[in-house]
């Protein structure tokens, strides 16, 4: 069984930057997606994640591993290429009709949706704390999701919320193939794999011509969108390798809420470039049940576990 190193600090520092990264990557494809399509976006994104994250493992050892597999594993790594790739072209999608801290809370079910097919797949149990704390996390979903449609609405924003959802939904999937994977390969050749494969197979569809259009600031934000693929994996695997998983959870359920702080600084120092926010009290409070049931659930597990 992994054990950590006992370097919390450096494991918060990490989980820290992490959260981070997420937290901002919305606000940047929000500014690169006004002039580049979804599907070309998310290429580049790949592209460039598999030629980063490719040299790097070049120079560790190679792809060896690969030779092992048989074709219920290759069967079970393109799936999870297909769900990976989906969850990065609905979650684009439905940033494209709704606003980045509301696609960075609906994403949050994301990892509750892996939790909740961990209980069926690889039958772990809850606690009822756990299931408390889910049970909040649903309840903080629909008041955020209420206040939105009182603050936005609109049939605009409902098709955006369930892009996410969708997106949501893969993600938990691909999670769960990625978790059995692990018997064979390591996360970072999974995604390398997933990462080459995304980048070939969505190239037919890709306008990269339409990469010539960009101005300066749309260029910086698609290099940070592509940089944050390759930064925040790599700070969450290092942070798990200094501190527990669950307190780096924990870390990472501030999110959302982090994302809010990045869009009232980005509205403060550079007015226009996203539309502002819009919340009423029921959404701030759904925000917040939504952390604090992720923090419980997180929290929670981990005891039971230990």
């Amino acid at each position: 069984m992994h054990s950590v190193s006992g370097r919390w600090k450096l494991g918060l520092l990490l989980a820290l930057a992490t959260a981070g990264f997420w937290a901002t990557l919305p606000i940047a494809l929000k500014v690169a997606v006004q002039e580049v399509d979804v599907i070309t976006l998310t290429w580049f994104r790949f592209s460039f994640a598999a030629l980063g994250l490719g040299l790097w493992l070049q120079l560790r050892g190679g792809f060896a591993r690969f030779a092992e597999l048989g074709r219920r594993q290759w069967g079970w790594l393109s799936l999870a290429a297909l769900m990976l790739i989906g969850n990065y072209v609905f979650y684009l999608l439905g940033l494209d009709y709704t606003t980045p801290a509301n696609a960075q809370l609906i994403i949050q079910l994301a990892p509750l949706l892996m939790a909740i097919g961990g209980i069926f797949v690889f039958k772990e149990r809850f606690s009822l704390g756990q299931w408390l704390g889910l049970a909040l996390v649903a309840l903080g979903m629909w008041w955020f999701f209420s206040d939105q449609l009182d603050q936005v609405g609109g049939a605009r924003y409902t098709f955006g919320v369930w892009m996410i959802v969708v997106a949501a939904l893969v993600w938990a999937i691909y999670a769960l193939i990625q978790k059995q994977l692990l018997l064979y390969l390591s996360s970072p050749l999974i995604l390398c794999f997933i990462y080459a494969v995304a980048a070939v197979g969505l190239l037919p569809f890709a306008s990269p011509a339409a990469l010539l259009r960009l101005d300066q600031g749309q260029w910086l934000a698609l290099l940070y969108c592509a940089l944050n693929t390759l930064a925040a994996y790599g700070a969450f695997a290092e942070a798990l390798a200094h501190w527990e998983a669950s307190r780096v959870s924990v870390v990472l359920a501030l999110t959302p809420l982090l994302t809010l702080l990045s869009m009232e600084l980005a509205q403060w120092w550079l007015p226009g470039l996203v539309a502002p926010e819009s919340l009423g009290w029921l959404g701030v409070l759904g925000a917040l049940s939504v952390v604090l049931g992720s923090a419980i659930t997180s929290l929670l597990g981990r005891r039971r576990a230990g």
